[in-house]
């Protein structure tokens, strides 16, 4: 689930640009203060340590914005095959066939193809995080980024999170992969998906069989570009 920083900075950045005609009475510096700004408020006494953690899946498309305000941060993207992301949202709309989602503006006529490119498409749900993880991958601040796969965190969660703080440079901490606890069930039912974002209580790998037409799994089925040594041109951590 993701925070609200990152829609909180796109607001502020784009009511500090150049449409706002005050917009010349500020300067980068003071941008970079209010944006900090922003952060500090939020987390404010509620933070005590050394790092946050900020979930969203659009920091991929601002890593120039956080270079301007933490340079030493770092972007953890977890990544899983384009079809069975498909797959597992496709899943979550037929568990709640009474209930139509705000996936699609709660419309109803809509049939698994529609979903697919709607997810799929560069300002849908999957395909503006797909976008932005390559601009991140192949751009000049690839550096700060490092790719945790699905398979990985749910076959070995300890080589995962090892991995993670290595990463960041923080102490390891010590999880219970057989116990893991998320409530999100009032958010989930104002989305008119309940168990949306519904865990299991063990990490674990769970095979299962594709519930995607053949046609539309296939259809992403050579889009994992950082399985790719070669395409990997600025040496990002894939775990």
């Amino acid at each position: 689930m993701s925070s609200p920083v990152a829609g909180m900075i796109d607001a502020m950045l784009g009511e500090m640009s150049d449409r706002n005609e005050m917009a010349t009475f500020i300067t980068d510096e003071q941008r970079r203060r209010v944006l900090r700004g922003l952060f500090a408020g939020y987390y404010g006494a509620d933070f005590t340590g050394d790092a946050i953690f900020d979930t969203s899946r659009t920091w991929c498309a601002k890593l120039p914005v956080l270079n301007e305000l933490y340079p030493d941060f770092k972007v953890i993207a977890c990544v899983r095959h384009l079809s069975w992301i498909i797959d597992s949202l496709e899943r979550a709309i037929q568990k709640s066939a009474l209930r139509p989602s705000f996936m699609f503006n709660f419309q109803t006529g809509s049939t698994v193809y529609h979903r697919a490119d709607g997810f799929a498409m560069g300002d849908g749900l999957l395909g503006y995080s797909y976008n932005a993880l390559k601009s991140a991958f192949f751009g000049e601040h690839a550096g700060h980024l490092m790719l945790l796969q699905y398979e990985t965190l749910a076959r070995d969660p300890a080589k995962a999170m090892a991995a993670v703080y290595d990463f960041i440079g923080e102490a390891p901490f010590r999880h219970d992969f057989n116990d893991v606890h998320l409530d999100t069930e009032a958010f989930d039912a104002r989305t008119g998906m309940p168990g949306l974002h519904a865990v299991r209580d063990k990490v674990a790998m769970h095979e299962r069989s594709t519930i995607l037409p053949p046609d539309i799994f296939r259809r992403f089925e050579n889009d994992a570009f950082w399985l790719n040594p070669q395409a990997n041109v600025h040496g990002v951590r894939v775990v």
